[in-house]
């Protein structure tokens, strides 16, 4: 009887102890895959989400007959077109960040509206550069070289551009959170190229003037390949994504753009990286069938679900379709047809899933 209460009680310890090295192979198991699955969901920390938030969208409010001024003046929106605008993003979206472009009128209008009205939003502002060198033997519109003496004259535009970014930014500090130093404009197959090196000196110009972050917004492929010594010199980078310009198709965009961000990540591996433009174009007689609302829906809200498990903050291009762009002769050019909304402030099909992203307020009524 002695013996086998011993051997019951020895099975029952071997039972035991290879159960619970089951328990924490599996335990350390699951640890993994959790450390595992956070690393692949968490490309960066929250920290370095731009003002806390993921989402965000490039806004221009140039309607029909609008635009900025490029040479020959400019036709602004009104101040309550404006406001009208802000009030859409606010009440149909998630968005309370927005990237402008420029320093100009219609922009300084904008950050006038947003602090008289009190209103919810918070701005990444443009510092817009000018050509300061000829980029005609790469850019396929530039048809021969810009003179000498306009790209002297842009030299001194953007000295003044970036004075008056300099203004702004210390005037609209409770608004304007960001700044960007120039949009495309170190790629060569743009009209407006500037030298890194000259580029770099105004992001110190404006650094040392004004007290948030300052950036410059390229397409990710140049930050990949040139952007080592620019990236030590911002305070984070600022990436373009476009899977449909580069004949890309929905099934393959989502793929495509992380692809590109880790390009950059691995490239910079030290530099917090923003998405300051992606988007899905919805009528394009460039790119024919692969340009719809229902694809750029789609794009969307993968885009977005992706952004805010990585904590990268995620500029959609764009709030509203701008006729003004690209070829007056084709109105199907993509240029026209980015917006969340169209030119007339009438929805696209992706404002209803936008619409359902938005934050709703704590209810703190115990009785309900």
């Amino acid at each position: 009887m002695k013996t086998d209460y011993k051997l019951k009680f020895i099975l029952l310890f071997m039972v035991a102890t290879l159960l619970g090295l089951s328990a924490c192979d599996q335990s350390q198991k699951m640890e993994q895959q959790n450390t595992e699955n956070k690393k692949e969901s968490s490309l960066q920390t929250a920290e370095q989400l731009l003002e806390g938030y993921s989402a965000a969208v490039c806004y221009s409010g140039f309607r029909t007959g609008q635009h900025p001024d490029r040479g020959a003046g400019a036709v602004n929106p009104s101040y309550e077109e404006i406001y009208e605008d802000l009030q859409l993003l606010i009440k149909k979206t998630p968005f309370r960040l927005i990237r402008l472009y420029d320093c100009e009128e219609n922009s300084q209008m904008v950050l006038e509206v947003i602090r008289q009205y009190g209103l919810d939003i918070k701005v990444m502002q443009g510092i817009w550069l000018r050509a300061e060198l000829s980029a005609h033997e790469t850019c396929e519109w530039l048809t021969e070289p810009i003179p000498q003496q306009v790209l002297d004259e842009n030299k001194v535009k953007n000295t003044a551009e970036i004075a008056k970014g300099i203004e702004l930014a210390n005037i609209y500090k409770d608004i304007i959170v960001a700044v960007n130093v120039g949009n495309e404009a170190l790629v060569e197959w743009n009209d407006h190229m500037v030298d890194t090196d000259t580029i770099i000196t105004y992001v110190k110009r404006v650094q040392e003037s004004i007290e948030q972050p300052v950036t410059v917004a390229d397409n990710y492929k140049w930050w990949a390949d040139h952007g080592k010594e620019l990236a030590e010199a911002v305070d984070f980078v600022s990436i373009h994504v476009y899977p449909i310009w580069e004949n890309k198709d929905i099934d393959e965009a989502m793929a495509y753009s992380i692809e590109n961000v880790l390009e950059v990540m691995q490239a910079l591996p030290e530099a917090p990286i923003v998405i300051s433009e992606a988007g899905w174009a919805t009528t394009a007689s460039e790119f024919g069938e692969r340009a719809s609302e229902a694809k750029q829906t789609t794009y969307t809200e993968a885009l977005l679900q992706w952004a805010n498990r990585n904590n990268i903050t995620t500029f959609i291009f764009e709030a509203f379709d701008e006729d003004w762009k690209g070829n007056p002769a084709d109105p199907l050019g993509a240029e026209k047809h980015w917006g969340v909304f169209k030119v007339d402030r009438t929805p696209k099909q992706v404002v209803s899933l936008l619409e359902s992203l938005i934050e709703k307020p704590k209810n703190t009524n115990s009785n309900e």
